[in-house]
């Protein structure tokens, strides 16, 4: 059942053990660190809440009442279980700081949770962590699921239940091996690219979705070809320098292979694939502990 108005917090009933204990009320709040005036304003709330002193005050300092005392004697087991709580709530987040659990996208997990890891590593060193990577549909069920405390996603779609905030960008690029027409041309044309079977990822995945949904804004009634479907960038790449067909992923994902001359990115005319990458976690459980540490360092580094 609710407490009755009359009961007094705990800020108040603490104050009073306090002043009763160090013998001044000037004292009791240094021990507060709060200021004399909120000290008496505390006290005073008290006393209206009873309806009479608790506290006779001289010049050698503050002691009780008589109905000071049997409400002090009272007050101490409520607020050493208030401590006994406090204690207990610092032992479970202490428990839930020992361990994250996070989903990422494969671009998120292979290109830049590594860098995240290491910098939240400096902050939370004791924080066991443990990643699932997948696609982003896969990472916004184990999230909904909480099977993960946060995730990352690279997909336009938003997902119901759960809230979302950008935390860095991202560009798709078409690959070709060196050898391909497009690779010597240069460039390539929206309808070129439109037309031509890709390599594809799975369904669900964010990049593939981020394409389809880019491509179906210039071109409402284009139907995607797959050349062939593959779950993981690695075989995806392989298959590209392998001329099996163009593919489009992550620029992030073919950086090292384009420095290297593997693979070619050709310029895409009429064709914007600029993405955002996003944190989500479930719709009104804002991120806590290490999972918000991490949150803020993929915001700030990305």
């Amino acid at each position: 059942m609710p407490l009755s108005s009359r009961v007094p917090d705990l800020a108040a009933l603490d104050l009073l053990l306090s002043v009763i204990e160090l013998g001044s009320l000037g004292r009791a709040a240094r021990a507060h660190d709060i200021s004399q005036p909120s000290a008496s304003s505390r006290i005073r709330y008290l006393e209206q809440l009873v309806g009479m002193p608790v506290l006779a005050r001289s010049t050698l300092g503050s002691r009780p009442t008589p109905a000071g005392a049997l409400i002090a004697e009272w007050a101490r087991a409520v607020v050493d279980a208030a401590q006994q709580l406090d204690a207990g709530i610092d032992t479970l987040r202490a428990e839930r700081d020992s361990r994250l659990r996070v989903a990422a996208s494969q671009t998120v997990a292979e290109y830049l949770f590594p860098g995240w890891l290491m910098m939240l590593r400096a902050t939370a060193p004791d924080t066991a962590v443990a990643l699932d990577a997948g696609n982003s549909a896969e990472v916004a069920e184990a999230v909904l699921e909480r099977k993960a405390a946060i995730g990352f996603v690279e997909t336009p779609q938003r997902f119901r239940g759960l809230e979302s905030r950008v935390v860095g960008r991202d560009r798709l690029v078409v690959v070709v091996p060196r050898e391909h027409r497009w690779a010597r041309a240069g460039s390539v044309s929206l309808h070129d690219v439109a037309e031509t079977p890709m390599i594809q990822r799975e369904r669900g995945s964010g990049t593939r979705q981020w394409f389809e949904h880019a491509v179906v804004r210039r071109i409402p009634d284009w139907q995607p070809e797959v050349a062939l479907e593959l779950s993981s960038t690695t075989a995806i790449k392989t298959a590209v320098a392998s001329g099996v067909g163009p593919a489009v992923l992550s620029s992030l994902a073919v950086a090292a292979e384009i420095a290297a001359g593997t693979l070619v990115s050709p310029t895409v005319t009429g064709l914007e694939l600029a993405r955002t990458l996003r944190a989500v976690w479930p719709t009104g459980q804002r991120p806590t502990g290490p999972a918000r540490d991490l949150f803020a360092i993929a915001q700030r580094t990305s």
